[in-house]
């Protein structure tokens, strides 16, 4: 079974980024992954912004995405930018944490102008800290979902993305237990 971590860079408890990451979380669980969800917005905040890896939600989070087969980043985009909770997380993490992982980019946002934020800014915040198996993520507008329902299309696309990841991980999963099967970088 794979461990998968979905991170959620929401500010908000109940918010469409947060509707976004149950509706992963619970595609995920029904194809028989072991998943961890982590609320950023959670971890202590004085802690996370001064980077203090002796705190122990600190070094829970880094070392729960140390562990995981596959990621999920899930964030709204505010301003054609990643939520500033995800930075932090990711500040933490060592240069090439992600290498070998596959990861999942998810986004809400108000308009479809915000979709380049996957483009020129989240996906080179991951490549930066070593991900070499984004996948292509999903953007959902912010009007597509009302109350804690997606709208059909944009569920669907998120199926076929969560579908597509698990295919994903699985491979990850196989090279990073077979070093000298990974691929050249």
């Amino acid at each position: 079974m794979s461990a998968i971590l979905v991170i959620s860079g929401s500010p908000s408890p109940v918010s469409r980024t947060g509707i976004v990451v149950a509706h992963v979380d619970e595609l995920l669980r029904a194809a028989g992954h072991d998943v961890r969800v982590l609320h950023v917005r959670q971890l202590p905040t004085l802690s996370l912004l001064t980077e203090d890896m002796h705190d122990p939600e600190i070094a829970d989070a880094v070392s729960a995405v140390l562990r995981a087969d596959g990621i999920v980043v899930a964030s709204p985009v505010y301003r054609a930018a990643y939520s500033g909770l995800v930075k932090a997380l990711l500040d933490l993490l060592p240069k090439k944490a992600l290498r070998g992982r596959a990861i999942l980019p998810l986004a809400t946002g108000g308009n479809q102008g915000f979709l380049v934020a996957m483009d020129y800014a989240l996906n080179p915040l991951l490549a930066g800290k070593g991900a070499d198996q984004v996948l292509r993520g999903e953007f959902v507008l912010d009007p597509d979902i009302v109350g804690d329902v997606i709208a059909p299309e944009p569920a669907d696309a998120i199926r076929i993305a969560v579908e597509r990841f698990g295919l994903a991980v699985e491979e990850a999963r196989f090279r990073r237990r077979r070093p000298h099967l990974r691929p050249a970088v």
